[in-house]
C-alpha cells in the first residue's frame, strides 16, 4: 500500500518491535519448498474473519491490531486511531473502516493539526501465512483522495528487502480500476512490479462488493478480481533481482486519505467515506503450492504438458511433484494449479464432459466440493471428477460423470 514514490519508515520500526516481542507468533502456514518430489497430505491452515458481532463492536483483537499515528513519508493526511470510532462492526457481518474529516482529540500530523481520521489494521504477531489463496470481499469508498488497500508485508519487517504484496489498491481518481503490485529490493517505490484491473462499461468499484485475491505459490503470485485472473508474477519478471516472496507475510487493511499517489481530497470529496469489508480469508497448506490430487492407481491429476493455455486438458499421470500436479483448494470452491482453475468445458453438465485448465472466472463450472467420501463434485452438474473409462494409463483425460463410488472417482487431496 506504499506510495509508488516513497515509503513508511515509522511502520518498519513499529512493526519490527511488535514482531520481535511476539516472535512473529500466531498461526503460521509454512510451506517446505524442498519437499518437492512427492507432496504429502497437509493440514489446511485457514484464517477467516467474517466480522460477525454487534453493531459498534471493535474488531477481534486475537486476529487484528490497530496501528495509530500519521504518515509523513507518503504525505497522507489522516491520523490512524485506536478503538472503534474508525474501525467497527456494523452488526450485519461487515467491518467498516471510516475516514472522517475531523480531529476530536487534537491529533498532530506531519503537516500540523490533523484534518482527518481513519483506521489501519494488521495481523502482525497474530497470523502470518506462506502461500495459499488469500482474499477479501470489500466495497471501496469513492472520491478524490481516497486510498483503500488490502496488502501484506514480509517478516521480519525490513522494507523493502522483506517484501510487500499489494493485493488491492484503489485511488479515488480511478473509480473503475484497482492495482496489484509487488515490491522488493531494487523494485520498490515507482519500480514496483504490477498491473491494473478495470471493470467493464465504466462501472465503479464503490458501487458494489468485489472479491480481491491472490493465489500465492513458491515462485509465483497470481492476482484476480471476482475470480478473473489479470496478472501473474514469477522470478522471471524481476530481471535478476531477488524474489523475496517465499516466506511468511502478515495481512493489512487500511483506508488512507490523501498522499502522493491519490492526491489530497478536494471540494468534490464527500465525508465520511467507508471501506466495507465482508470477509477476509486465507486458505493454505503445508504442501508446496497446494498439494497433489491422487486418484486411480495412485496417479495424480496433472495439467498436460504443464501448459497454462486455456483449454489445456487435465489428465491422469504418474505423480512427479511438479507444479502441473500441485493444486490449491480455495475457500471460494475453486481448485487451482499454475495460476488457473479446474474448469468444466463449456460449463457442461452431461456425463463425459471433459475438464480443463482455464482462467478463473467465478462461474459454476469452476466450483467444486471435496467430500468426506473422497469425491470431488461439481455442484452445478451434481457429478464427480472421473477418470475416463477407469483407465489408469498416463494421459487419460479427466471428465465429469455421475457419481458411482468407483475407484476412478476417488481422490486424496493434499
Amino acid at each position: 500500500m506504499f506510495s509508488p514514490r516513497t515509503r513508511r519508515r515509522w511502520l518498519i520500526t513499529a512493526l519490527s518491535a511488535v514482531l520481535v516481542a511476539s516472535g512473529a507468533a500466531g498461526t503460521t502456514a509454512q510451506a517446505d519448498p524442498a519437499g518437492a518430489a512427492a507432496p504429502t497430505a497437509a493440514a489446511a491452515v485457514t484464517f477467516s474473519d467474517t466480522f460477525d458481532g454487534p453493531a459498534g463492536a471493535a474488531v477481534d483483537s486475537s486476529k487484528w491490531q490497530l496501528e495509530t499515528g500519521d504518515n509523513v513519508n507518503n504525505h497522507e493526511r489522516q491520523y490512524y486511531t485506536s478503538g472503534n470510532r474508525n474501525a467497527a462492526l456494523d452488526g450485519r457481518g461487515h467491518l467498516v473502516i471510516t475516514a472522517r474529516k475531523e480531529n476530536p482529540a487534537n491529533y498532530q500530523c506531519w503537516y500540523g493539526t490533523c484534518q482527518y481520521t481513519s483506521a489501519r489494521l494488521n495481523t502482525a504477531g497474530r497470523f502470518t501465512a506462506q502461500y495459499g489463496h488469500i482474499e477479501a470481499r470489500m466495497k471501496v469508498p469513492r472520491g478524490q483522495g481516497m486510498w483503500p488497500a488490502f496488502w501484506m508485508l514480509g517478516t521480519p519487517v525490513n522494507w523493502p528487502d522483506s517484501g510487500e504484496i499489494d493485493i488491492m489498491e484503489n485511488v479515488g481518481f480511478e473509480p473503475s480500476t484497482v492495482h496489484g503490485t509487488i515490491h522488493g529490493p531494487g523494485y520498490s517505490g515507482s519500480g514496483g512490479i504490477g498491473a491494473g484491473y478495470t471493470l467493464p462499461g465504466g462501472q465503479a468499484f464503490a458501487d458494489d462488493f468485489h472479491t480481491f485475491a491472490v493465489d500465492w505459490a513458491p515462485d509465483s503470485i497470481t492476482w484476480s478480481v471476482d475470480g478473473n485472473v489479470y496478472q501473474r508474477r514469477t522470478p522471471a519478471d524481476l530481471g535478476g533481482r531477488q524474489w523475496v516472496f517465499n516466506k511468511p507475510y502478515f495481512l493489512i487493511l487500511n483506508l488512507a486519505v490523501g498522499g502522493y499517489w491519490p492526491g489530497d481530497p478536494d471540494g468534490s470529496t464527500v465525508f465520511p467515506q467507508q471501506l466495507v469489508v465482508d470477509h477476509v480469508s486465507v486458505t493454505t497448506s503445508d504442501a508446496p503450492a497446494g498439494g497433489a490430487i491422487r486418484g486411480l492407481a495412485g496417479k495424480c491429476a496433472d495439467v498436460a504438458g504443464a501448459n497454462t493455455a486455456n483449454g489445456t486438458p487435465v489428465q491422469l499421470y504418474d505423480c512427479n511433484g511438479t507444479a502441473a500436479q500441485r493444486w490449491s483448494v480455495g475457500g471460494d470452491g475453486t481448485i487451482r494449479a499454475l495460476g488457473k482453475c479446474l474448469d468444466v468445458a463449456s460449463g457442461g453438465t452431461a456425463d463425459g464432459t471433459p475438464v480443463q485448465l482455464w482462467d478463473c472466472n467465478g462461474t459454476a463450472a469452476q466450483r467444486w466440493v471435496v467430500t468426506g467420501a473422497r469425491d470431488i463434485v461439481n455442484p452445478q452438474a451434481d457429478k464427480c471428477l472421473d477418470v475416463t473409462g477407469n483407465n489408469a494409463a498416463n494421459g487419460t483425460r479427466l471428465q465429469l460423470w455421475t457419481c458411482s463410488g468407483g475407484a476412478n472417482q476417488k481422490w486424496t487431496v493434499g
